[in-house]
């Protein structure tokens, strides 16, 4: 009916220049945002994000071998053997097509940490840092990634553990504090210290649910941190006791910097920093984890139905979120 619809609504329309026209301008304006986007914040305004260049001893004299998914300016760059990526990446813009054969990993050059190599190439973050992931395990995760990616273009949304390697790499460090201060602000209004009234029929089965589903997650809090949350009927949440938001605080702050980017995504995913902390002590593994954060939603799917098109790719997209910083978790920890 839709298909029937749409075809009607097309065919109505005679003017197929209007089409023509329409796509001409939108493509226009796309790849100026890509432009834009993909920008270098560079001092020495060169207009390459994507610079791919191979050590000179390698060729001949005077052979430029640099590869630029955008034109460079007449300003030759400085001949080096690595890949960066660009910071349209951190935000999933496609930002190029593939441009490599083989993806590799070996020990970084200082001997602290591994790096993912494309060909020839040592890949690099959005700020020309080099990728040095703590672990094999997390630079293979990442290698395959990047084997994985079509030839029409790389399409960094299919790379969530590289995007949570830049994030822990690249952001963390410098607004670490802010970061924690953000957590903190919101685990008043943590998603599992809000509760269904249990004295309205409309809400006493889910009130039931919760005490079932999430009780045992809070008295865990309760022996972890010595405080019991306390749970609240409003959707504002309420105040939490200083001393549970004082030891979480400092749990936090004892993070290295993969397992903050880790705990950051996953209590932004999922509205509650007390399920990424449960993901992180090893309280909840993954399916717990997601069945709380859908434990309402899923009850008025399960009385009213599933909306196709809306509930399913809500539910695939949490669990990539959820999964994918849950691996990062694990493969970033030195065993």
């Amino acid at each position: 009916m839709a298909n029937f619809l749409i075809s009607r609504t097309l065919n109505s329309i005679r003017n197929r220049n209007l089409f023509t026209s329409l796509s001409s301008l939108s493509r226009q304006f796309t790849s100026a945002a890509t432009a834009a986007a993909e920008q270098p914040q560079s001092d020495g305004g060169e207009g390459s994000t994507f610079t791919f260049s191979s050590d000179g001893q390698e060729h001949k004299p005077n052979h430029d071998d640099s590869i630029q998914i955008k034109p460079n300016s007449s300003k030759r760059e400085t001949a080096s053997s690595s890949v960066t990526m660009p910071m349209s990446f951190m935000t999933g813009s496609v930002v190029g097509k593939r441009f490599y054969n083989q993806v590799t990993t070996r020990k970084a050059d200082d001997g602290n940490g591994w790096t993912v190599m494309l060909d020839y190439r040592t890949l690099k973050t959005p700020s020309k840092r080099p990728l040095k992931l703590p672990t094999l395990g997390l630079a293979k995760a990442i290698a395959a990634e990047w084997e994985y990616q079509e030839t029409d273009g790389i399409r960094p949304f299919m790379m969530p553990l590289m995007k949570l390697a830049c994030t822990a790499l690249e952001r963390v460090p410098i607004t670490r504090h802010k970061v924690i201060e953000f957590l903190i602000n919101r685990f008043n209004q943590d998603l599992v210290f809000c509760r269904a009234p249990d004295d309205n029929d409309l809400t006493s089965d889910i009130h039931e649910r919760q005490v079932e589903k999430i009780d045992p997650l809070l008295n865990w809090m309760e022996s972890e941190f010595g405080f019991k949350p306390i749970v609240y009927s409003s959707f504002f949440g309420g105040k939490q006791d200083e001393g549970l938001l004082k030891a979480v605080e400092t749990l936090l702050k004892k993070t290295d910097e993969c397992e903050l980017a880790a705990i950051d995504a996953i209590a932004g995913a999922a509205h509650s920093l007390t399920i990424a902390l449960g993901l992180f002590r090893g309280k909840l593994n993954i399916e717990e984890a997601i069945e709380l954060i859908r434990l309402e939603e899923d009850f008025q799917v399960d009385r009213w139905g599933l909306v196709e098109g809306g509930h399913d790719v809500d539910i695939a997209d949490l669990k990539v979120q959820i999964a994918s910083a849950a691996v990062f978790l694990s493969l970033s920890r030195r065993v």
